[in-house]
């Protein structure tokens, strides 16, 4: 950012400010190697500024794709369109005139700021909001504000302005470096058409690589301030940098290695290229790809660059593994992820499931390459099923219960249909034989041992859908005390039997697609409101994958018409409040708030999630969000049992 020409006055103006912008664009794209593509240049020169577009190849392009300094085109792309990018580091530099508010706020004008409409960046509260969730907490950990700006008061009738933001990322941190202290002006070199804090920044940056820099920010910092002691000794400047981070700026490399952009690990070679080209053809995504990719990373000691996969094909995601590479010098990032991959097809496809072993057997010998803990096992939790079919009569249901850890058992099934109360009393009954067992029925003779139900799942008709199964509370406690179900377990409700038609494929398709992309991909979620409930919700649903989960702030009059859309549309999981009105979005209020983790909603914890809520404590500022019960529906097309009786 420079501003060298302002709306406000042509007493403004500043000759300079957008030379140093494109002098600090140079040094990204040159010893920083920030692809041109990346750097979004925004410019208010002078008529008179002549900018050297001529000095670096780089420049060139960036000549052709500078925006003006104005408010509607900075915050396009500061609030509006960098939000949505992937990325790991977040530069932001701005060179041109700076004030402080009542409140010490940094604000800063743009190009098109008027004596009647000040309009400018408050850089505090911009900075407060991009650090919060508001941004994808999986984006930008690292932040960067270099401030070449005066920090005076500012002039009467300026004004301020404050952005709303969600809750702070802790995995997010920030380094703000201002060109001076509180009350103090930033000097400008006029002869020279430049800011003497960036002259002094871009000696200091040289030739530093990106991961150099970000690593020695604050000695970096440290020297420029020992550089201004010198110049105000020799009465050559006035000026003190001043520079602020979090507790938490370690100053670490943006990988975690040794240097950004740097790959120590070796690449696959265009054999294991051209098998891998083979052995994808003809694959959709199998489940677990996203925690192949995530897997990849983390055993090769890196942060996971993105809560979603990078791209919508295997041979596509192994390039983005193979781009970005890892910190061992013996494992190419594709060889854990394809061995990943092996459990995940080995589950439908055991042919498939050998010719990715064998690649990854072939590959490590090939290429050398060294030992890795294998993937995680995926054994499944303990799960009560509780069926219930509609009866002849109203009021009574067949009941069968079923217990699911590897394959489904069945525990009991009714003779007659019965009503909720003896569904409640049979269900005590499996509950205590169970608690006090090793082992269940159907286990593999080698599996761990049975340590009771995680989750209990009522698998019921659309008319009982909406009741409140998790606030049941049974004798099933010390000295047959009653205790609530959905504080004990994880309890879902799921209509398996509504999953007819046209809607069961795009059921199955949705999960599949969960089950591929991981819960943490912002197209996951879905919300809405009453205003949302239209005829036209089921087909607004559907869509092609996503959404997979819906959050609905839906008051009672209007629950069974959402209901019917969720279920028309095939998505296989919704969470809605059970009675009273929908509680306002805001602190401890809202769905999607409520269920916000540090790195957003992940749709595959919400039975964990939701369960640790029934449990949590209430607070005066945020109250438990399960005042009105939560009901989550979890149709998992994966763990149905057979139709017929099992016994």
């Amino acid at each position: 950012m420079g501003i060298e020409e302002y709306e406000f006055s042509h007493k403004w103006n500043l000759a300079g400010a957008a030379r140093d912008a494109l002098r600090f664009a140079q040094w990204l794209t040159g010893p920083a190697g920030v692809p041109p593509a990346n750097v979004l240049l925004f410019l208010s020169p002078l008529e008179s500024t002549s900018l050297d577009w001529e000095a670096a190849p780089p420049l060139v392009e960036l000549r052709g794709s500078y925006r003006h300094a104005g408010r509607e085109e900075v915050e396009e792309a500061l609030i509006r369109e960098l939000p949505g990018c992937d990325g790991d580091l977040l530069w932001i530099f701005w060179a041109g005139h700076g004030f402080l508010d009542s409140r010490n706020d940094m604000l800063l004008p743009y190009a098109d700021a008027r004596r009647n409409d000040a309009r400018h960046l408050n850089l505090e509260s911009t900075l407060r909001w991009w650090k919060s969730d508001a941004v994808r907490p999986t984006s930008f950990r690292l932040q960067v504000a270099l401030v070449d700006a005066c920090r005076v008061d500012a002039p009467s009738g300026f004004g301020t302005s404050d952005r709303n933001r969600g809750r702070s990322v802790p995995q997010r941190h920030q380094f703000t470096l201002y060109a001076s202290r509180e009350g103090e002006e930033a000097q400008n070199l006029a002869q020279r058409g430049a800011g003497q804090f960036t002259e002094v920044l871009l000696h200091k940056l040289a030739d530093k690589t990106l991961d150099e820099s970000i690593q020695g920010l604050v000695d970096i910092a440290r020297s420029m301030q020992d550089r201004f002691k010198e110049l105000e000794e020799q009465n050559l400047g006035w000026q003190m940098p001043q520079f602020v981070h979090g507790r938490d700026w370690d100053g670490s490399s943006i990988l975690g290695g040794d240097g950004f952009g740097a790959s120590c690990a070796p690449r696959i070679d265009q054999k294991a290229w051209d098998q891998l080209g083979q052995l994808f053809d003809g694959h959709d995504l199998p489940d677990r790809t996203y925690d192949a990719y995530r897997y990849a990373f983390e055993i090769a000691g890196c942060d996971v660059p993105s809560a979603f996969l990078p791209a919508g094909s295997l041979i596509e995601i192994v390039g983005d593994l193979d781009d970005r590479q890892g910190r061992r010098a013996d494992l190419p990032l594709a060889v854990p992820f394809v061995r990943y991959l092996v459990g995940s097809a080995g589950q439908t496809d055991q042919n498939w499931a050998a010719e990715l072993d064998a690649w990854v057997r072939g590959t490590s010998e090939r290429l050398s390459v060294g030992a890795f803990p294998p993937p995680p096992a995926t054994a499944g939790r303990p799960e009560l099923h509780v069926c219930l079919e509609a009866g002849a009569s109203g009021g009574a249901y067949r009941t069968r219960m079923l217990l699911h850890r590897e394959a489904f058992a069945n525990l009991w099934e009714s003779e007659d249909p019965l009503d909720l109360d003896a569904v409640r009393r049979e269900l005590t009954e499996q509950l205590i034989a169970l608690s006090g067992s090793d082992t269940i029925p159907g286990d593999n003779p080698e599996s761990q041992p049975f340590r009771g139900v995680d989750r209990i799942e009522f698998d019921v008709p659309l008319e009982l859908i909406d009741t409140e199964f998790e606030s049941w509370k049974l004798p099933i406690g010390r000295m047959n005390k009653h205790r609530e179900l959905g504080r004990l377990y994880e309890v879902v409700v799921r209509c398996s039997g509504e999953r007819t038609g046209v809607s069961h494929d795009v059921w199955l398709q949705k999960w599949r697609w969960l089950m591929a992309h991981g819960g943490r991909h912002p197209d996951a979620v879905h919300e809405l409101t009453d205003a949302d409930v239209t005829e036209d919700l089921g087909y607004t649903l559907q869509g092609d994958d996503p959404p997979v989960c819906v959050l609905a702030e839906v008051s009672d009059p209007w629950l069974m018409e959402f209901l019917d859309s969720v279920l028309d549309a095939g998505v296989p999981i919704a969470v809605w409040r059970r009675g009273g009105p929908p509680v306002p979005a805001g602190p401890g209020g809202g769905l999607a708030h409520a269920l916000t983790e540090d790195a957003g909603i992940d749709v595959g914890s919400l039975p964990q999630k939701l369960k640790k809520m029934r449990n949590s404590t209430s607070t005066p500022e945020e109250p438990p969000s399960w005042r009105h019960p939560l009901a989550l529906l979890w149709d998992d097309p994966d763990r149905r049992p057979r139709s017929r009786s099992l016994s």
